[in-house]
């Protein structure tokens, strides 16, 4: 009974694990859909183009997955409106939704305080 279990969390151990080839088929795609639809605003390391996080376009480095995924979600429902983001939030999939999320979620930034 032991060694089942072991075995059974060792087997969910690597299928959950972010470090799997679906997460990487995932980030791959997620990263080239970012750079031909979201880059041009939000740049591909999701820092905005425009210089600051603005609430004109925001900087989405690191932002959590399901926020991203929410938000792009409200916006392509029309529960959000907003000229340019609820067109492009159309023009992408559910999948293309939780990859170009998951792209921009497994960005890491450092944090420093100041001294």
């Amino acid at each position: 009974m032991k060694l089942n279990f072991i075995t059974l969390f060792i087997i969910m151990f690597i299928f959950l694990s972010p470090n799997n080839d679906a997460y990487a088929v995932d980030l791959l795609l997620g990263k080239e859909k970012a750079a031909t639809v979201c880059s041009a605003c939000h740049g591909i390391d999701g820092q905005a183009a425009s210089g600051g996080n603005s609430p004109l376009i925001p900087n989405i480095t690191a932002q959590q997955k399901d926020y991203l995924i929410a938000k792009l979600k409200d916006y392509k429902s029309g529960k959000i409106n907003h000229p340019q983001m609820s067109l492009i939030a159309q023009m992408l999939s559910d999948e293309d939704i939780e990859n170009v999320s998951e792209w921009y979620s497994s960005i890491t930034v450092e944090i420093k305080l100041p001294e």
